[in-house]
Order: C-alpha cells, then structure tokens, then sequence
C-alpha cells in the first residue's frame, strides 16, 4: 500500500460501467422520432440547452434526461408534437433504467487488486433507484467499504467523504472519467485526481485538465492504475 494513500474514490459511470453510449443511443432515436414533425437540424444544440436548464431541477440521470426530451420535443414542435411520439420517449427512458450493466475492461480485476490494502469509496451523482440498481447489478458492490450517491461533485463533496470515509483528502484519490466532476474538485479538495478518460464523456462535463497540478495524473484504463499507486507510493 502507498505510504500515503489510504482511501480510494471511484467514479460509476464510464468509469466502472458503460453509461453515456445509452444517452447517445435514445438521443438519435429521439432526432428520427421527430423527423418527421419538425426540422431536426439544431436538435442536439436544443436538447442541450433543455438540459442546462434543467439541471438544477431534475439533477443528472435518465429520468431528469427523459422529461428534457419531451421537453425539447414540445418546443421544437411548437407545441404539436404527437402524443405517440411522447409514448415513444417514455418508452425509451423506461429501457434505459432496465438496460443491463456493461462493466467496463480491468474494473473487477484492479477492484479485487486494491480492495484489501485501501478503503475503496464509491461516490456517484446521478438518480439513487438507478445508481443503486446499475451497483446491484454490477456485483461489484462488496469491494466497496462505503457508498456516497449525491447530487453533485465538488470541492466540499470531497472533503466531507473523505474525511468520513478515510483519512482526509490528503491521504486520498478520486479517480473518473469527467474532469470537471471527478479530477478537479478532488484536487482543488487536496486529494489526488486520477483522470480516466472515456470517448462518450458528456459535453457539459468537459473543462481544461489540471496539467500543472501536482496531485494530477491520466491513465488510458482502469489496468493501468494499481502500477500508479506503485509508483506514486
């Protein structure tokens, strides 16, 4: 174990399962759905706006992300859209919430690795019925001493879980997929930030990485990051 880390944080989704290639999908069923109702050209730019909008409502996950979309569907249509179209959305957030687990390559594999020298962390925002049922699924939930679903990622998350869960951010590492929610408030808290990156990220997760940071490190897969902890160690 490294002589100074003791706690590790993982990001869930497109960090231990696939989740943002769903979104994508139910996103161009959602453009063919209207195709035929309204000029679809600008239909990614809107729903994105929607979705900044509603953000602070809804939070993240596939529900706030279902009401975005008949949201989008009823201004871009002006109000006419076909309720049949609407069942259709429904429809497709409902097989969102029941789509199987993906876990990702080396998750199980670097858990196993990890799970008996530090006190492993799973810290997620997103809805908690799904959070916890992907989890479930997954099986990957008994490598985890502890479990924090909230509603969002920043500096005083960080501080407030790692000094509940381990030693405080000093002595810990938060790894994921998003930049602005997992790496840079783990840092700007005093942890470690270990960025993993996935092709699908979200655009609205996008920012600068911390290049200059001393706490700031990449890793191209989860396989790569025991070596690390070596390393660092």
């Amino acid at each position: 174990m490294s002589a100074n880390i003791t706690t590790i944080g993982f990001d869930a989704d497109d960090t231990l399962w696939q989740n943002e290639q769903f979104f994508r999908m139910s996103e161009r069923h959602f453009a063919e759905l209207l195709a035929p109702h309204a000029d679809t050209t600008d239909l990614s730019s809107r729903l994105l706006e929607v979705e900044k909008r509603n953000l602070d409502l809804y939070g993240f996950g596939i529900k706030g992300f279902t009401l975005s979309l008949i949201e989008t569907a009823v201004e871009i249509t002006n109000g006419q859209v076909p309720s049949s179209v609407l069942a259709e959305i429904l429809a497709a957030g409902r097989e969102m919430l029941r789509h199987p687990v993906e876990t990702l390559p080396h998750v199980q594999q670097t858990l196993e690795r990890l799970n008996e020298d530090y006190r492993l962390v799973l810290i997620t925002k997103g809805d908690l019925f799904d959070q916890e049922r992907k989890l479930a699924q997954s099986g990957l939930g008994e490598f985890f001493d502890a479990v924090e679903i909230v509603s969002n990622k920043d500096t005083t998350t960080y501080e407030r879980i790692f000094q509940r869960h381990g030693d405080g951010p000093a002595r810990s590492m938060m790894i994921g997929n998003s930049l602005k929610s997992d790496v840079v408030p783990a840092i700007e808290a005093g942890s470690w930030g270990v960025f993993v990156p996935h092709e699908l990220t979200w655009v609205l997760e996008h920012v600068e990485a911390p290049l200059t940071a001393q706490r700031f490190r990449q890793i191209e897969h989860l396989g790569e990051l025991v070596p690390l902890l070596e390393e660092i160690g």
